[in-house]
């Protein structure tokens, strides 16, 4: 992976900075937010999350965080709302906080009360001390968190740089965890978060961004060491058969579904997705999950299986397996949740046409096209980990607890209103 830094343009991320009142460190926290987000080997759709810490016009500490509905890659100043730090810091040291009580003490701490919610990562940010932080969930990071026991291989491959944090889900409780593990190891550079993604940090915007790069490069070598390519984003290079999408949108756009008032289908091939759909394997490998938390809001915790000549009557015996399947596993997991839980649709939101292909299917437009990039880094990630040893996520217990949280649902709401 290259670095995209370019000297002339972040200063000129400076300049406009100082024009409109902001700080430089703002203007250069937008300019690598950017380049960050306008790589899609790095961060899709929302993904990720960065941060800078400065001192406001009072001499109070301040730290500009993402907040919710943003990309990295269009990010302006509002949206990298500020924080006070210091009553953030304090909550390190306070009893647990609830992620509704979490999200109470940032709206609470927002210098613009009409700003958007900080990121549910915000505490993390705030934790680690460097001026910079960065967050990502590159597509290399992600083919090898996504295995089992990597702590002896991360300490391997980074050389104590980057230090190891086991899987907690995001929100209070990794925040606390992170910074558990950041005052273990105070010299570390990055954090590994397993089967989710990767932090770096540094007190100088370049310095930030340019580890996360080195970093990902080192998760590069690491699988080409084992003789594993992985390829930059590919474009889908087949059309889906007009037929079975024409019966494929009957289905699903039938009364009572949530398409009933329109479907949009994205349809996917690519040689790395027909590498993926013709494993033997596939729906075995889909079943274990995301090869990230986040995605489970998006695209479901698996997607239904067809064949390529599927036609009404076998697409709608899938899709009530598929139903089926769903309404068990939310039965299995809702039963010993803290809270009482009311089922999503069970609706597929990803079609795999065995050995041929995959739809991706939205509302609308965006939402099936978001759908498919995520669909599309996916497989190049799961082909990756594949090669290298085991695709493994996070259990399906531990999804559950991420399509059910609180704070993802109202994320999602965010983004689907925009």
């Amino acid at each position: 992976m290259k670095s995209r830094w370019n000297d002339i343009e972040a200063e000129s991320y400076k300049e406009a900075a100082r024009a409109t009142g902001h700080d430089e460190a703002l203007g250069l926290r937008i300019y690598t937010s950017r380049i960050i987000g306008g790589d899609p080997d790095l961060v899709l759709h929302g993904g990720g999350n960065t941060s800078v810490k400065v001192t406001g016009e009072d001499g109070r500490a301040l730290m500009h965080i993402k907040g919710s509905g943003w990309d990295l890659d269009t990010i302006e100043a509002p949206g990298l709302p500020a924080v006070r730090l210091p009553e953030l810091l304090a909550a390190r040291d306070g009893p647990r906080l609830s992620d509704p009580d979490m999200v109470t003490l940032l709206r609470a701490n927002l210098l613009d009360a009409s700003a958007p919610n900080p990121s549910v990562e915000a505490l993390l940010h705030a934790f680690i001390p460097h001026e910079f932080v960065d967050h990502t969930h590159a597509t290399a990071i992600l083919a090898l968190a996504d295995q089992p026991d990597m702590r002896d291989a991360v300490e391997r491959i980074y050389g104590g740089r980057v230090a190891f944090v086991p899987y907690v889900m995001p929100g209070f409780d990794l925040s606390i965890e992170a910074a558990r593990i950041f005052q273990a190891y105070p010299n570390c550079e990055g954090l590994w978060l397993e089967s989710h993604g990767l932090f770096t940090f540094a007190d100088t915007a370049r310095g930030s961004y340019e580890l996360m790069i080195e970093f990902v490069t080192l998760a590069e070598e690491e699988l080409a060491s084992k003789g594993i390519k992985l390829t930059g984003p590919q474009q889908s290079d087949r059309g889906p058969d007009s037929v079975l999408q024409t019966h494929l949108i009957a289905v699903l756009s039938g009364e009572g579904t949530p398409f009933a008032s329109g479907v949009s289908l994205d349809y996917r091939s690519t040689e790395a997705i027909r590498q993926h759909v013709r494993k033997s394997n596939v729906e075995e490998i889909a079943l274990r999950g995301t090869v990230t938390p986040d995605h489970v809001i998006r695209i479901k915790p698996w997607p239904m299986f067809i064949d390529a000549g599927a036609r009404d009557l076998e697409i709608e015996q899938a899709l009530e397996s598929y139903k089926e399947r769903y309404r068990a596993y939310f039965n299995r997991h809702a039963a010993h949740s803290a809270e009482p839980k009311t089922m999503l649709d069970p609706y597929p939101r990803v079609v795999v046409v065995r050995g041929e292909g995959m739809f991706n299917i939205g509302t609308n437009v965006k939402a099936a096209k978001i759908g498919g990039d995520l669909c599309e880094q996916a497989t190049r990630a799961i082909n990756a980990a594949e090669s290298y040893g085991r695709f493994t996520p996070i259990g399906e217990a531990d999804l559950f607890a991420m399509e059910y949280w609180v704070l993802e649902q109202a994320k999602l709401k965010v983004t689907q209103a925009n």
